[in-house]
């Protein structure tokens, strides 16, 4: 079959690679109908995420039609049309029965090296390095999919599967962070970052009841989606003061709920900008951490900050002062993808969440590597770009 694979730094390529079997009880083969590149595959390609080898399979955020099923499956069904969560979870171990589902003691068979990074191990990814379990992704015409009963939704008639799609990480990644930063009806909340998570994460809120809430980035064309399809207010940070201009907007208080959606490549002005980008090209640190440390510094006294955006390392300058003197509650996860995606896609069937704007780019894939050159670069307004598996 065809596949999007890693060739190096920089470099993907459209290769012949072998066809997926089933090699668990509890697997699918999945043909892939929609796959969509993420910011956090960016990572991958900048060589920032270890573990990586020539010729990984791309893609973690995908769509298809069951096509094969393990003797082991009970609710899936050849012919079934599902969204697959980003992140393999088994449902059975302590942190999957807590609906930790990302920190599942059995998705990653590879445990080894992030326990040598972080202590411990997070479950397993689709397509995002022998780290994270070498699993193959979904940049591609075919893809396994393990614990499929845990993994895979349903997809109702109502919802399209342009829109589906972005179920499987965008959205369930956001909405994980405006739920688990606390957010309540009337509270203020901001988000650095109107890429896909940013933006969900933002209409989540906004169904979650917020009575305000802003977007932070300097794009035009993300802030302008921002607008017309969340709905919600915009801060362009190339223009203004975002701590002066969320303060002002709160009558001094700053926001109630502060999630980060940018992860380790942030872009920001000024000095701080500089030596970021420095240090990071230099491999003197993995991260850029702006966002993070803007957020903390503009939370309100008491509020809470949630780290949506990945990253991999320690960060130089971290405000660990601000947050322990304002009474902060600082949290992050990778996502729980299927802790939320049933009431998401009820919410996508009820027109409440519409995502289709967000694959601003749709081609077939072999044009991957155009697609995710636009994509790194923003060119033509790229906000997300789609590969067609089939045509």
């Amino acid at each position: 079959m065809r596949a999007v694979t890693w060739t190096g730094v920089n470099e993907v390529s459209v290769e012949t690679v072998p066809d997926p079997t089933i090699l668990n009880a509890r697997d699918v083969i999945l043909r892939v109908r929609r796959t969509t590149t993420c910011g956090s595959d960016l990572h991958l390609l900048g060589g920032y995420i270890p573990a990586m080898r020539t010729g990984d399979v791309l893609g973690h955020e995908f769509m298809g039609e069951v096509v094969e099923v393990g003797p082991g499956v009970r609710d899936r069904r050849v012919g079934d049309r599902v969204v697959v969560n980003s992140f393999i979870a088994c449902g059975a171990c302590w942190y999957c029965r807590q609906e930790l589902y990302s920190l599942c003691d059995n998705g990653n068979p590879n445990p080894g090296i992030t326990e040598g990074l972080w202590g411990q191990s997070p479950g397993g990814c689709f397509g995002y390095s022998h780290a994270m379990g070498g699993f193959a992704g979904s940049h591609a015409e075919y893809v396994r999919v393990p614990y499929a009963d845990v993994g895979s939704f349903l997809v109702p008639e109502e919802v399209s599967d342009d829109r589906a799609l972005f179920a499987s990480d965008a959205v369930s990644t956001g909405w994980m962070g405006a739920d688990l930063a606390g957010t309540k009806p009337g509270d203020t909340v901001a988000v650095w970052g109107a890429g896909g998570v940013g933006q969900m994460a933002a209409r989540a809120a906004m169904l979650l009841g917020a009575e305000q809430v802003y977007v932070v980035d300097r794009l035009p064309e993300r802030l302008e989606q921002v607008r017309r399809h969340v709905g919600a207010e915009v801060i362009d940070y190339s223009t203004t003061d975002v701590m002066a201009e969320l303060r002002e907007r709160t009558g001094g208080r700053g926001p109630d709920v502060c999630i980060e959606a940018v992860g380790m490549e942030a872009h920001s002005t000024g000095v701080q900008g500089v030596y970021d980008q420095v240090k990071q090209q230099l491999r003197l640190q993995t991260d850029r951490p702006s966002a993070v440390r803007e957020a903390i510094m503009a939370c309100r006294k008491g509020g809470s900050v949630f780290v949506l955006g990945v990253f991999a390392g320690p960060v130089d300058k971290f405000p660990l002062g601000a947050a322990m003197n304002k009474g902060l509650t600082l949290r992050g996860a990778q996502v729980h993808g299927q802790r939320y995606m049933p009431r998401i896609l009820e919410h996508m069937a009820r027109g409440e969440l519409t995502t289709e704007h967000l694959a601003t780019h749709v081609m077939p894939l072999e044009d991957a590597a155009r697609g995710y050159r636009m994509f790194k670069d923003k060119e033509d307004g790229c906000v997300r770009a789609v590969f067609l598996p089939h045509g």
